[in-house]
C-alpha cells in the first residue's frame, strides 16, 4: 500500500517547511522580541489564519476529499472537476465577502477577539493595521487548500506540501535585510506583515501550477445552490468547527492572553516549536489518510480502512510519543538555542520553555486528532466530530479560565492540551461504540512499549544535558550551541529506535519494509 510512502513523502517536506519555519520565527523574534509591536504583529498574523484553517483546510479537507473521492471512484474525472468548479465556487463567494466586511469592520471585528487591547489604543491601532495588510492572505490561502485537496484526493501531495516551504523562504527574504538594517518596531512589524502577504501570493502560484499540469483545473463560475452543492455545506459547516479545533483552541487561548503583556508572544513562539512535531506526523498523517479512508470505504473495502487507520494510529504514536517526551526533558536548551538572541532575552526563554512543556503535553492528543476524525469525515459524518469539538471548546475555556490568573500563559498551554485529550477520548469512544475502529490486546500493548520506552529516552537526554549547560547557554557562539543540541537529538534518536526494535514496539526491519512496499491498485 502507498500510505507511508505517502506518509514519509508528505513529513519530509513538511520538515523542511518546519526547519525553515523556525529560521522565520527565530528571525521575528530577533527583529521583534516579546514587545507590543510583536504581539501586535503575531495577533494579526493568527487572525487570518484562524479563518484560513476554518474556511479552508477545515472544510475542503474534510468534507471537500470524501465526496471528492466518491466523484472520481463512481464517475471519473470530468464530473469530478465539474463538481469542484461548482463547490470551489461558492467558497470564492463566501471569502470573498468575508475578506470585505472584515477590511472595513477590522477595528469592530478585532475588539471581542483582542479585549485586552483595547486598554492601549496605540497597540491596538497598530494591530489592526497589521491585520489589514495579513488578512487578504486568507483569500490565497483559500484557494490553495482548495486546489490542494483537489491534489490530495488525485494522490498527488508535493505540490502542497512543498507550498508552505516557499512562504517562509519569501518571509526570511523579507526579513534578513532588518537584521542588518534596524528599523523601528513598528516598521520592523509593517514590513513582516507584507511578506506574509507576499508569501501567501508565492504559495498559491506554485500550486496552481502543479494543477494546472495535472490537467485538473476547475473553471470557476457564478455559484448555483443545488442539491450536490447543499449536501456539501451540509457537511463542510460542521468540518469548520470540528477540522479547525486546535486552532479554535489557541485562538481562545490568544483571546485570553491578550490581558497580560508577552503572554501572546510566548504562546506563539511556544506554538511554533510543538507544531514542527505535529506538522510532520499529524498534519502528514491526516493529509494521507483522509483521502485513502475515503477512497477503500466508496469501494467497499472497509477491512483495508481499518487497517489504513491502524497503521496511521501506530505511526503517529511511534512518532509523536519520544517527540513529546524528548520537548518536555529539553524544552529550556531548545528554546534558548533557537530564538535567545537580539529582543528575545533570558526570562523569555523561561516563560516560553514553561509554555511549551504544557503544550507538548498535548502533543500526543493533537496528532491522535487528525488519526481519528478522518473515520467519521471519510463516512461523510462531520457532526458527530463536531459535537466532540465543542465539549473540547468548551473546556478549553473553562480551564483557561480558571488558570489563566495564577498560572498566565503557561494556565493556557495546560487548558489547550486537557481540551485536546478529552477530544481524542470522545472519538476514539465513538469510532468503537459503532464498531468502526478497535485494537487487540497486542496493539495495546505495543503503544505501550512506545510509551516506556519514549519517557526512558528523555530521561537520558535531560541526564545528558546537565553537564552540557554552558554549550547550551547563550553566551555560547551559536555552532556550539547547535552542535550540543544536535548532539542530544541524535543520540536520543539513536537510543529510542534502538529500544523500540529491541524491546519489539517497532522492529526497524517491518518498519523499513512497509516505506520500500509498493502501491497497492484500486
Amino acid at each position: 500500500m502507498s500510505l507511508f510512502k505517502n506518509f514519509v513523502q508528505v513529513g519530509v517536506l513538511t520538515t523542511g517547511s518546519r526547519i525553515l519555519g523556525f529560521v522565520r520565527d527565530a528571525l521575528v523574534a530577533a527583529v521583534l522580541g516579546t514587545g507590543p509591536a510583536a504581539d501586535a504583529y503575531l495577533a494579526a498574523f493568527r487572525f487570518p489564519n484562524l479563518f484560513r484553517r476554518l474556511f479552508a483546510e477545515g472544510a475542503f479537507n474534510t468534507a471537500f476529499i470524501p465526496l471528492f473521492a466518491k466523484k472520481l471512484e463512481q464517475e471519473g474525472n470530468d464530473p469530478a472537476r465539474l463538481w469542484a468548479a461548482r463547490i470551489m465556487s461558492w467558497l470564492v463567494l463566501v471569502v470573498t465577502l468575508v475578506t470585505v466586511l472584515v477590511e472595513i469592520f477590522m477595528p469592530q471585528v478585532l475588539a471581542p477577539f483582542l479585549p485586552g487591547f483595547l486598554d492601549d489604543p496605540e497597540k491596538y491601532d497598530l494591530t489592526v493595521l497589521l491585520t489589514r495588510i495579513c488578512f487578504p492572505y486568507l483569500m490565497c490561502m483559500s484557494l490553495m487548500a482548495a486546489y490542494s485537496a483537489i491534489l490530495n484526493g488525485l494522490n498527488r501531495f508535493q505540490a502542497a506540501a512543498f507550498a508552505p516551504i516557499l512562504l517562509n523562504i519569501v518571509m526570511i527574504g523579507f526579513m534578513a535585510p532588518l537584521v542588518l538594517w534596524p528599523n523601528s518596531a513598528v516598521e520592523t512589524a509593517i514590513w513582516v506583515s507584507v511578506g506574509t502577504l507576499a508569501g501567501g501570493v508565492a504559495q498559491l502560484a506554485l500550486v496552481y501550477v502543479a494543477i494546472k499540469r495535472a490537467g485538473f483545473v476547475p473553471r470557476l463560475q457564478w455559484p448555483r445552490f443545488d442539491g450536490e452543492v447543499k449536501a456539501f455545506w451540509i457537511m463542510a459547516i460542521p468540518a469548520i468547527v470540528a477540522g479547525g479545533i486546535t486552532q479554535v483552541n489557541i485562538f481562545v487561548g490568544t483571546i485570553i492572553a491578550s490581558g497580560k503583556d508577552a503572554a501572546i508572544a510566548y504562546l506563539y513562539y511556544a506554538d511554533r516549536l510543538y507544531q514542527l512535531p505535529l506538522g510532520i506526523i499529524g498534519i502528514a498523517i491526516g493529509t494521507v489518510l483522509l483521502p485513502e479512508l475515503s477512497r477503500h470505504l466508496k469501494g467497499g473495502r472497509t477491512e483495508e480502512a481499518e487497517n489504513a487507520q491502524k497503521q496511521s494510529l501506530l505511526i503517529s504514536m511511534f512518532l509523536s510519543m519520544p517527540a513529546t517526551t524528548a520537548l518536555v526533558a529539553l524544552a529550556t536548551p531548545i528554546v534558548s538555542v533557537l530564538f535567545e538572541r537580539g529582543a528575545f532575552g533570558p526570562i523569555d526563554t523561561l516563560e516560553t520553555a514553561a509554555t511549551l512543556v504544557w503544550f507538548s503535553a498535548g502533543l500526543p492528543a493533537y496528532v491522535l486528532v487528525r488519526v481519528l476524525q478522518p473515520g467519521f469525515f471519510a463516512r461523510e459524518d462531520t457532526r458527530t466530530p463536531t459535537y466532540f469539538a465543542f465539549i473540547s471548546v468548551i473546556i478549553n475555556i473553562v480551564l483557561s479560565l480558571a488558570l489563566f490568573p495564577t498560572l498566565a500563559h503557561a494556565g493556557i498551554a495546560i487548558a489547550t492540551s486537557v481540551s485536546a485529550w478529552a477530544n481524542v477520548l470522545l472519538l476514539g469512544w465513538g469510532l468503537r461504540r459503532r464498531g468502526h475502529f478497535s485494537l487487540s490486546p497486542g496493539e495495546w500493548r505495543q503503544h505501550s512499549l512506545i510509551i516506556v520506552i519514549s519517557v526512558l529516552m528523555a530521561g537520558v537526554i535531560w541526564l545528558l544535558a546537565q553537564p552540557l549547560r554552558p554549550w547550551l547557554a547563550s553566551s555560547a557562539p551559536l555552532v556550539l550551541q547547535l552542535v550540543a543540541l544536535g548532539g542530544l537529538v541524535s543520540f536520543g534518536l539513536a537510543l529510542y529506535f534502538g529500544l523500540a526494535h529491541v524491546s519489539g514496539a517497532q522492529k526497524l526491519d517491518v518498519l523499513l519494509s512497509r516505506l520500500r512496499r509498493r502501491p497497492a491498485k484500486g
